[in-house]
């Protein structure tokens, strides 16, 4: 049992311990019933003061990975139910506990996922922080003559309120839409919302009651997390690899914390722009219909693929109604019309249109109706092919212009669509320095401890996205970046260590 303290990073230490045990845990490398060394042997072994693995011990034992007693000491419970305490109690527990990981997580670097992403769109200032379209992909000619159509159009209807559940010709030329991508689907199956952050936040209303247990991949957006948090859910996430989740380290969590849904990101996965495999997507699955257990999958940039085959949406590889599927069209249609939809079971769209008619007086007629213009005349699609190419020409330069810092220790896996760069920096790189340095310099990124629930991970991680800024943007931006990494250098290598491993 290796656990390594580094003191130069800003999450704080007893949860850089609590981080490593969890994932040994979960990785079958400390197995269940495993004793651990006593509180006064553990901080005599890492060199920090008693109280802090006391606390590194207490937060595992309150999400049900350890137990404790009189004269044993902390055994693993992975696998355990012994130290089950009554739903009453558990569900307090966990709604605070939760609050509490919030707190912890934006405090340790001073500033919230907010802040880095709408500051990173000031004046003067190369953004590579948000994950945001760019303006030029998109035909201002057929947008210009669709809408002229609709506005001049003596249909009545066309500034009138639509149904809760959005406009009928949209849902109807969306479920052609996802028959070309393998999903059967009606317009009764379909809810019109706004963007994803929106379904995701009327699903946990929908679904998660305070205590409830949710799965979700990790690293994972910070928007999804928040989320399901403040929907009263206790958030347990498991591990990526280059095939998406550690799906062999799902059961033992489903069996003891019963929880109401996974959620996953499988296509260009945000931050990583990993691919989910069409193995994990089939062993998901299956235990999605094992245990009744709801999947809710995100899907934003399937349609921005460079190379590699296509591989069915859990979806479309759905042949029950267990998966809970979100199609965002904000990287692939113009970005200031916002609008995505869910497509899941016909009684939840019912419960769904529900809340929203609580929740909105009526959403936007006009955009849904260029929308569904768009997709029905095949102007969507044939955007799309255009996205495809510009942004593929971005990646690449992106990548290319890297070079330099890789020769400095800078680690990436080049994506194979999306819209996401996930670099691992060297250990010689003082992470806060660089994150200065590049806001100095003018130049924004997102730091990837943004991205796990605890921080710890991705300290030695950023994102970097291609598809908003332009290429000269992007030329000079990776060129004050690589300047702001020379600079940050440490006198002595720290430790940075990451689940991810990334080849360039």
């Amino acid at each position: 049992m290796d656990i390594i303290i580094n003191h130069h990073a800003h999450t704080p230490i007893y949860m850089q311990i609590v981080n490593q045990l969890k994932e040994m845990i979960l990785k079958g490398e400390i197995t269940d019933g495993f004793v651990l060394p006593s509180e006064r042997t553990m901080a005599k072994l890492l060199k920090v003061h008693r109280n802090t693995v006391v606390r590194a011990y207490m937060e595992l034992k309150a999400e049900a990975f350890l137990s404790s007693s009189q004269g044993k000491g902390y055994r693993v419970a992975y696998l355990s139910d012994s130290e089950k305490t009554s739903p009453q109690i558990e569900e307090k527990g966990s709604t605070i506990a939760w609050t509490s990981l919030i707190r912890d997580e934006y405090l340790d670097l001073k500033i919230t996922f907010d802040d880095l992403f709408s500051k990173s769109y000031s004046s003067n200032n190369i953004s590579f922080a948000g994950g945001i379209a760019s303006a030029e992909e998109y035909g201002k000619e057929d947008l210009a003559s669709i809408l002229g159509d609709i506005i001049s159009s003596d249909n009545i209807e066309t500034y009138s309120f639509t149904p809760y559940q959005g406009n009928h010709d949209l849902r109807q030329n969306i479920a052609h839409f996802m028959s070309g991508k393998g999903i059967s689907a009606k317009p009764s199956e379909i809810q019109i919302v706004l963007e994803t952050n929106q379904a995701l936040d009327y699903l946990a209303s929908l679904l998660i009651k305070p205590g409830d247990t949710v799965i979700t991949e990790e690293p994972v957006s910070p928007d999804v997390y928040r989320t399901f948090a403040l929907a009263g859910g206790k958030v347990i996430t498991v591990p990526m690899d280059e095939e998406g989740i550690l799906c062999d380290r799902l059961e033992p969590l489903i069996i003891k914390h019963h929880p109401k849904f996974i959620y996953v990101n499988p296509d260009f996965q945000n931050p990583t722009g990993i691919v989910m495999s069409l193995e994990r997507r089939k062993a998901l699955l299956a235990l999605s219909h094992k245990y009744r257990l709801p999947i809710i999958e995100e899907d934003a940039s399937s349609e921005i693929r460079f190379e590699g085959i296509r591989i069915p949406s859990i979806k479309a590889l759905d042949r029950g109604n267990n998966v809970i599927f979100i199609y965002s069209f904000a990287l692939t249609f113009a970005p200031g019309v916002r609008m995505a939809f869910v497509l899941a079971d016909k009684m939840l769209i019912k419960s769904l249109s529900y809340i929203v008619s609580i929740r909105l007086i009526s959403l936007d007629s006009i955009s849904q109706k260029l929308l569904s213009s768009c997709i029905e005349k095949g102007i969507y699609q044939k955007n799309l092919r255009t996205i495809c190419a510009d942004y593929k020409e971005k990646r690449d330069l992106m990548c290319a212009c890297l070079e330099e810092a890789k020769t400095m220790g800078l680690r990436f896996r080049k994506p194979t669509g999306g819209v996401y760069l996930w670099c691992r920096l060297s250990s010689n790189t003082d992470y806060h320095k660089l994150y200065v340095k590049t806001l100095e310099k003018g130049v924004s990124f997102i730091p990837g401890s943004v991205f796990y629930l605890r921080g710890s991970k991705g300290d030695c991680c950023i994102r970097l996205n291609f598809s908003y800024p332009s290429k000269l943007q992007i030329e000079k931006g990776i060129g004050l970046l690589t300047q702001a990494l020379r600079e940050s250098k440490l006198s002595e290598p720290g430790i940075c260590e990451s689940e991810l491993e990334l080849e360039s």
